[in-house]
C-alpha cells in the first residue's frame, strides 16, 4: 500500500510563496501519475495540477502561470511551486498518485491572507 506524506503548508500573506512537498512510499511513484488537489470549506475537491511519469503537466486554469508541479523520481517525491498567492487559493491541499487506483495524502493546510 502506497503511502503519501504532505508538508509544507502553512499561512503566508497575498503575493507570497509556498512550496508543498509529497513523499510517497513504495516502489510504484515512477510510473504513476501525481498531482495535487484542493479543497476548500464548502467546495468540492478539485484538481490543481499533474504530473505523469514522463513529466507532462496539466493545469487548473486558475492556478496557470503562477503554479509549478514537477517531481523527483529519485527521491519519491512531487513538489508544488505557489507564487502569487491569492486569497481564494486557501485550502487544504491533498497529493494523490495514481495508478490504477488512487492513493491520498492526509493533506495540508494551505491559508492566504488578505
Amino acid at each position: 500500500q502506497v503511502k503519501l506524506v504532505e508538508s509544507g503548508g502553512g499561512v503566508v500573506q497575498a503575493g507570497g510563496s509556498l512550496r508543498l512537498s509529497c513523499e510517497a512510499s513504495g516502489s510504484v511513484f515512477n510510473i504513476a501519475r501525481m498531482a495535487w488537489y484542493r479543497q476548500a470549506p464548502g467546495k468540492q475537491r478539485e484538481l490543481v495540477a499533474s504530473i505523469t511519469f514522463g513529466g507532462s503537466t496539466t493545469y487548473a486554469d486558475s492556478v496557470k502561470g503562477r503554479f509549478t508541479i514537477s517531481r523527483d523520481n529519485a527521491k519519491n517525491t512531487v513538489y508544488l511551486q505557489m507564487n502569487s498567492l491569492k486569497p481564494e487559493d486557501t485550502a487544504v491541499y491533498y497529493c494523490n498518485l495514481r495508478i490504477m487506483t488512487d492513493s491520498w495524502g492526509q493533506g495540508t493546510q494551505v491559508t492566504v491572507s488578505s
